[in-house]
């Protein structure tokens, strides 16, 4: 019978100590008789390297060695119990596809080990000063060669992101090397793969991996691996290992932690996990008895209590030399960076705060249909609450975005432009044919109209239409802006051009915010531009890589809020989290929303302007915006996490549904079939106790029925009553009253509890209360 010796793989990330657990996951059997056979071969491989070859054939000794070692017979070594987590943690890297010698260039095979050369961050392939261009082309997604174009960089890379050779600044402009180091760092192949990192034996998704790398005290050096955390007190760590980090706690990331998460056999437990000798260590010199069989529970703010007893023992973090201990011991310490305790609070306010607000962190999700405007309201969001909404990254993007968008618009309007000449040049024609003047041949002036351009800017215009229909007009702009933008700046002056502005209500293609950044394309294709807020506010295009985004705040106190409310002195020191998410192809079953179960209130954003708007739902089939947005919200409303939680339809772009109701009636949207506003007047004036809707425009009428709509439809679906908020994402004022809406509503649910049924009463929904905001 042949005898089995168990193996576990280490890493080379992992110490040797507390590794010896033989019945893991990453076991592997291998026979005696094949350690035989490998001890065989590894003699032979000893004997190559100590034969006495010349100094000319150490390359063909390392050559050979490295072929035996790939010709040892992989069906010698027989898994058992292998864990697929372990070998889905790493990532599977794209070798170069020429191989040479240490050394060389991989392209032109000359060169030395000490030529400088350019490194590929996905294969590792080296290229000399005279290929490195040739190799990566424009370098889309950083310094890859052009076949490693889309596949996931090699993970040592990922520290030097961003971060340029002296080779490239020898090679290419400033602007272009600021270009490329962004996309590097920015563009989503480079990032890091959610289905690479496993918590506490659970693959993260996308959504877990954004707010583990966007809490307040994020993991630093994220890679791919498998890692445990400790949800109650935020120590976080490598499997296996010691905790290295404090990060923030109730992360609702991975799954529930193991007992032997950190590999410990002390039989005294934190939060369930059996620590290590080092943590015992720790807990010893800060004077923490363990003797025996403890178990702890430790909060985030170091607060320590043995299982099965209410009274607090003690805090770990306020004792004497105990993050002196920790730097000696290499145990994490909490980040300076942490919530004041309640009595830094009390002290800052003057007053007491509650103690079922302290620390509180209120969670607003919002949400919609592409195009609704959540993107816009959470840029308003940070400009209101953040002294700096923006950060330098962030804006030198936006003003990339801006110049890139803005030739987009122009193209848009030079393709108008030649169709209104057409179209000019056609009825011109016909008139003439009426009137029998036609000649044999037109006369020249027969061929301008009001929008004829000048040769040299009908060159410039041909060739940038032939560039946005090659798909490459981001390839051209904004590095191009430079060299255009005179160019630019006289052909908008051109008559024919504004004449076609005049027009761009015709121009199907055309964003509405195109008009806003066309009226400053002079200002914006100058170097030195710099994108102001409001710019930032109008830019389409600027989202995430992973359509999250999340920011914390807290609501600055008014003399408003301060004279209604006296409780509310302590109001800006309460927190709140708003999180988007960006709704595109996360399917209808919204099984995103399971990471969301912690969420206080769903601010559902609707566009009024959609009804009239097309879309392709997924499946190839065509359907209606305001459809499509009915039934993300059916989907989103019927999931059981969605059960406690508030509802707030925010029914956005109130002043584009006021201009196009008058040309376009709301029956275009079959869900609106029965809006009948004429009627309704007719009614108000029979019924002269009812005057809700009296003296309303057409498009106030229409705010009201859609909103009506969509609470009757709420109340069907769940039984309880929606809240209904009507914003123009552009105005702050709106979003910073809808905001402000939502927090009263977390409020009221705090303390509907203090309240009896007879004490309080719902309105109808029949009608909203008012126009800015409307109670259920």
């Amino acid at each position: 019978m042949t005898n089995t010796v168990f193996i576990r793989p280490i890493y080379e990330d992992e110490t040797t100590e507390g590794s010896e657990n033989s019945d893991g996951s990453g076991a592997v059997a291998i026979s005696t008789e094949t350690i035989d056979g490998l001890e065989a071969k590894l003699a032979l491989l000893s004997a190559i390297r100590m034969n006495c070859f010349g100094c000319s054939e150490s390359a063909a000794a390392e050559e050979k060695e490295e072929e035996e070692i790939e010709n040892i017979d992989s069906s010698d070594i027989v898994q058992e119990d292998f864990s697929d987590t372990e070998a889905d943690t790493v990532p599977e890297r794209k070798e170069p596809e020429t191989k040479v010698k240490k050394g060389l260039c991989y392209r032109c095979f000359k060169g030395n080990r000490f030529t400088e050369k350019e490194v590929c961050i996905v294969c590792n392939a080296k290229y000399c000063i005279n290929c490195v261009l040739r190799a990566m082309g424009s370098m889309p997604e950083g310094r890859k060669c052009i076949t490693c174009i889309g596949f996931p960089i090699d993970e040592s890379k990922r520290k030097g992101l961003g971060e340029c050779s002296r080779m490239l600044k020898r090679l290419l402009s400033e602007l272009e090397i600021r270009q490329i180091m962004e996309v590097e760092k920015l563009c989503e192949a480079n990032q890091l793969q959610a289905e690479y990192v496993y918590v506490n034996g659970k693959q993260l998704c996308q959504y877990e991996l954004f707010f583990l790398r966007s809490c307040p005290n994020p993991p630093t050096e994220l890679e791919p691996g498998c890692y445990w955390y400790d949800k109650e007190s935020g120590y976080w760590g490598k499997e296996d290992q010691k905790p290295c980090k404090i990060i923030s706690a109730h992360l609702n990331v991975g799954g529930p932690l193991m007992k032997n998460a950190s590999n410990g056999n002390t039989l005294v437990f934190i939060n369930n996990r059996e620590i290590t000798k080092v943590e015992l260590r720790m807990l010893q010199l800060a004077g923490v008895q363990c003797a025996g069989n403890r178990h702890f529970w430790v909060d985030e703010d170091g607060s320590y209590q043995e299982e099965g007893q209410k009274n607090i023992k003690g805090n770990l973090w306020s004792k004497a030399g105990i993050k002196l201990v920790c730097a000696f011991l290499s145990l994490p310490v909490p980040s300076k960076a942490a919530v004041p305790s309640g009595e830094e609070i009390n002290n800052s306010v003057g007053g007491v705060v509650p103690n079922y607000r302290k620390g509180m962190l209120q969670k607003l999700l919002l949400v919609g249909y592409n195009g609704s405007g959540t993107s816009t309201i959470f840029k308003q969001a940070r400009i209101l609450y953040k002294s700096e909404p923006f950060s330098e990254d962030e804006l030198q993007n936006t003003k990339l975005t801006i110049q890139s968008n803005v030739y987009y618009y122009l193209g848009i309007l030079l393709e108008g432009r030649e169709r209104f000449e057409e179209e000019s040049l056609t009825q011109r024609r016909i008139r003439l044919l009426d009137q029998s003047n036609v000649t044999g041949s037109p006369d020249e002036r027969d061929d301008k109209t009001i929008y004829s351009i000048g040769p040299r800017l009908k060159a410039f215009s041909d060739w940038l239409l032939k560039v946005m229909v090659s798909g490459n007009l981001k390839a051209y702009f904004p590095p191009a802006t430079r060299e255009y933008a005179p160019l630019v700046e006289e052909l908008w002056k051109d008559a024919a051009i504004q004449a076609t502005f005049n027009r761009r209500s015709e121009l199907k293609m055309l964003p509405s915010v195109a008009s806003y950044f066309l009226e400053q394309i002079v200002n914006i294709s100058r170097t030195d531009y710099e994108p102001s807020n409001v710019d930032v506010l109008y830019a389409k295009g600027i989202t995430s890589s992973n359509d999250l985004a999340s920011m914390d705040f807290s609501f600055p106190q008014s003399a408003q809020d301060r004279s209604i409310d006296a409780s509310n002195q302590y109001e800006p020191l309460l927190r709140y989290q708003l999180i988007r998410v960006h709704t595109r192809g996360r399917g209808e079953n919204c099984k995103w929303l399971e990471m969301f179960e912690d969420v206080g209130i769903v601010i559902f954003c609707v566009s009024l302007s959609d009804y009239d708007q097309f879309c392709d739902d997924g499946s190839g089939a065509v359907t209606n915006k305001m459809v499509a947005s009915r039934r993300l919200f059916e989907s989103i409303v019927t999931h059981p996490v969605s059960e406690e939680m508030n509802f707030l339809l925010i029914l956005n772009k109130f002043d584009l549904l006021k201009e196009k109701i008058e040309r376009v009636p709301l029956t275009q949207c079959k869900w609106f079939y029965d809006f009948n506003p004429v009627d309704r007047r007719n009614r108000n004036r029979l019924n002269s106790g009812s005057n809700i809707n009296s003296g309303s425009s057409l498009a106030e009428l229409a705010f009201h029925y859609i909103a009506v709509k969509f609470k009757r439809h709420f109340t069907s679906l769940t039984g309880r009553k929606l809240y209904v908020s009507m914003v123009n994402g552009l105005l702050s004022y709106t979003v910073d009253e809808a905001l402000r809406y939502s927090r009263e509503i977390l409020k009221w649910d705090e303390e509907r509890a203090n309240f009896n049924e007879s004490d309080y009463s719902i309105d109808s929904t029949e009608s909203c209360s008012s126009m800015p905001t409307c109670s259920p």
